[in-house]
């Protein structure tokens, strides 16, 4: 099946289409992981986006569905050099695509398409498979797509309800959920946490009737300037439960301060990026995210306590005295090492 995938630059690139026909578009972005492909697919946090890989073959070793970040493919399509046709386990790659109605292009010069990534930004993108796919189309489709920074993306991934689940006589962890991954509830429940998991618009008195330890606020997608209801209810919990966030619950944290963000150029996507804690130690650490917290706009009190050794840009902040511990990075990912997963985790349940 033919497919192509057109930049909003006027760029297009023909390939093989994988999954089944269709057309879709959003920001195109790019992750260095070599492994976890399927745990990059189905993080909630790719919402809104077309996720090229920039390791040549993925699919080695099939779809792990028990790895599964969430319930299903969040990324609205898939880019790569090549995909397996016949992998060493699991199923097919390109089978689950089609089985599951999703979209795929392979047969393309990645390395090309991330250089040009890393030299303009994260351009909107278009992607059509079928026989009549064209780069005008392509190309079209990439310009009509609103800019990710005008998408509410965190509604259609955060929990319609709320739902618990019981621990082992650990600590009772409120969950303000945008888009959680599946190891985030791992790692509190071996823990043995109780863990209460709210709706991203949840008022704060709800979540304070549930009687929680913390405030725990999770990744999710998008813009968190538009992430309007959770800053507020993160605001008024501030001194009133200590608050933990990762990823967008740390930039939400950081806007609830009165600090700001902005977004990156092409973000930071891989499983490999080396964060500096201040006290000296280095965490090899997986991330996904296109926006940061901006350092010098937090206040007076908060140490912005982590930094990305490659680009010096802030990777999570303290504010002892209100209790405020997040980290940009997903220690619960832990692609190789897992000292950033104790290191969170530890300190906010306690060791357990």
């Amino acid at each position: 099946m033919k497919a192509v995938l057109g930049l909003e630059d006027g760029t297009s690139v023909v390939g093989d289409g994988f999954g089944v026909e269709g057309e879709t578009a959003g920001e195109l972005v790019f992750t260095t992981q070599m492994t976890g492909y399927m745990e990059a697919l189905t993080d909630a946090s790719y919402t809104g986006q077309i996720l090229m890989f920039t390791f040549p073959q993925i699919g080695i070793y099939g779809v792990d569905e028990k790895n599964f970040q969430s319930t299903g493919v969040r990324a609205l399509a898939c880019v790569a050099r090549e995909i397996t046709a016949v992998p060493e386990a699991n199923g097919p790659l390109g089978r689950y695509f089609a089985e599951h109605g999703l979209l795929g292009i392979s047969g393309v010069d990645t390395r090309a398409l991330t250089i040009g990534t890393r030299e303009q930004g994260a351009l909107r993108s278009g992607l059509v498979c079928g026989d009549d796919a064209t780069p005008e189309h392509a190309v079209e489709l990439a310009r009509a797509v609103p800019p990710l920074t005008e998408q509410d993306l965190i509604p259609a991934v955060s929990t319609p309800a709320f739902y618990a689940v019981p621990g082992r006589g650990g600590r009772r962890v409120a969950v303000l959920d945008l888009g959680i991954k599946k190891n985030m509830m791992v790692s509190l429940l071996r823990r043995g946490a109780e863990v209460g998991v709210f709706p991203h618009d949840t008022p704060p008195d709800v979540i304070e009737a549930w009687k929680p330890d913390l405030l725990f606020v999770t990744n999710g997608p998008g813009d968190p300037v538009r992430a309007t209801a959770p800053v507020r209810t993160v605001s008024a919990l501030i001194g009133r439960l200590p608050i933990y966030g990762i990823c967008m619950g740390n930039q939400l944290a950081a806007l609830a301060l009165g600090g700001s963000t902005y977004k990156m150029k092409f973000g930071h996507r891989g499983s490999n990026q080396p964060v500096r804690y201040r006290d000296g130690r280095i965490f090899i650490t997986t991330q996904n995210h296109g926006f940061v917290v901006d350092a010098w706009s937090l206040p007076e009190g908060a140490d912005a306590s982590y930094v990305n050794l490659n680009d010096g840009t802030a990777e999570g902040f303290d504010v002892p005295d209100l209790e405020i511990h997040c980290v940009q990075f997903h220690p619960e990912a832990h692609g190789g090492p897992r000292d950033s997963e104790v290191h969170f985790f530890d300190s906010m349940l306690g060791g357990r």
